[in-house]
């Protein structure tokens, strides 16, 4: 007689044989580096006194997020248009060559969602107090697209969607980059952790040594970008000030 299992079990035995015996059930033999739990243990993993049994070089990640690398670790022969993410919205700035770059750069919690448009100025009109109010319901990462007046490319990923703060916020995972000419990421240094800081008159990402990597003022037409301790980062765009042309704000989901 056979044995049934439910949907359940099956996710928790697809769990274990990949994490302890992937040369078997994985393509490759390299070790995986992370440490998969279930969605309701992620609380338990993040006290403290748990944290402190499992290896630093380990990353801790759910089920499903494990299920969407092992897909994407069997899309390696198909060509790069077919791992391009799903845009659930037209975008007027954003180019197959945008996309490719960028998701090869995200981190691995967003990969395998489609990017939903959070906020336009082409769709919601330039205000900075219209961008928190559509950020108020998202818990998501989220990706900051410009284009300038010179037709520059240029923005930041945030570990937390824009929002109206008493403080800085966000993670190691934030970081700026360009397009003005060729792809280049500035990722975190270490040095501070100015990465994200909402007023209701401006939004600022990335700060130390009296500049701000990337600002953008109240009417979200006008910014500017200056070298940071938070980043490191070259201008991202030709001119210190940029006007704005287009802005998006984009999540995963």
């Amino acid at each position: 007689m056979g044995v049934a299992y439910s949907v359940g079990e099956v996710d928790h035995l697809y769990t274990f044989f990949v994490q302890w015996s992937p040369d078997i059930y994985t393509k490759g033999a390299e070790k995986q580096g992370f440490f998969v739990v279930e969605n309701d243990r992620l609380a338990v993993i993040d006290n403290p006194l748990h944290k402190k049994s499992i290896p630093k070089t380990l990353e801790i990640i759910t089920a499903k997020d494990q299920k969407r690398r092992q897909s994407r670790c069997n899309s390696e022969d198909e060509e790069p248009e077919d791992l391009l993410p799903e845009l659930r919205d037209p975008s007027q700035i954003l180019q197959e060559q945008h996309l490719e770059r960028l998701v090869a750069h995200l981190p691995a919690r967003t990969q395998g969602y489609p990017w939903r448009l959070a906020y336009s100025t082409a769709v919601h009109g330039t205000s900075l107090r219209t961008l928190y109010r559509n950020m108020a319901s998202i818990d998501r990462p989220v990706l900051l697209v410009i284009k300038d007046m010179e037709n520059q490319v240029f923005g930041a990923f945030s570990s937390h969607p824009f929002r109206v703060s008493r403080g800085c916020y966000g993670t190691g995972e934030t970081f700026l980059y360009s397009f003005s000419p060729e792809f280049k990421r500035f990722s975190w240094t270490g040095e501070n952790s100015y990465f994200v800081k909402g007023f209701m008159d401006s939004l600022q990402l990335g700060g130390g040594g009296g500049s701000f990597g990337l600002w953008l003022g109240a009417d979200l037409c006008r910014g500017s970008s200056y070298t940071c301790h938070t980043f490191h980062n070259q201008p991202l765009s030709a001119h210190h000030d940029f006007a704005v042309r287009e802005l998006e704000v984009w999540t995963f989901e």
